[in-house]
């Protein structure tokens, strides 16, 4: 069983941030000193325990409405935890009342992210090194 739990920085870092380095840093070669960034401390955090208790996946919401840092343990992919990650993210954006969520989705997952009702904006670009797209959902 998965549970899924929201939280600020100070609770979530001990547990998110071994899932964004392994996902992040180790898997796709981001530089490692542009991972954890200042919107950490401002961001509602939700992670994905598994039924151990260790930490799966988390993704982050801003202040701004962008869901960003979305990571799932490569033996978690396609079993639904992203799926619920985002959508609790998506529910914390409604009940603060944003009108829209955004997020800078890399270009092998847009399909994933079109699944969730959001919708491709502007061009391709990469960062850090890797293509992305931007997209948007209304709420």
């Amino acid at each position: 069983m998965i549970r899924i739990a929201v939280m600020d920085w100070n609770s979530a870092r001990a547990a998110a941030s071994p899932v964004r380095m392994r996902v992040f840093v180790e898997e796709q070669r981001v530089p490692a000193e542009i991972e954890l960034d200042e919107h950490d401390t401002a961001s509602i955090h939700a992670l994905a325990y598994d039924a151990q208790g260790a930490a799966i996946a988390t993704g982050r919401l801003l202040p701004d409405g962008h869901i960003g840092r979305m990571a799932v343990l490569k033996e978690w992919r396609g079993k639904g935890v992203g799926s619920g990650i985002l959508a609790r993210l998506i529910d914390c954006a409604r009940e603060r009342g944003d009108r829209a969520v955004q997020l800078s989705a890399q270009t092998h997952a847009l399909a994933f992210y079109r699944r969730h009702g959001f919708v491709e904006e502007g061009e391709v670009y990469l960062e850090a090194g890797i293509k992305h797209q931007q997209m948007r959902l209304p709420l």
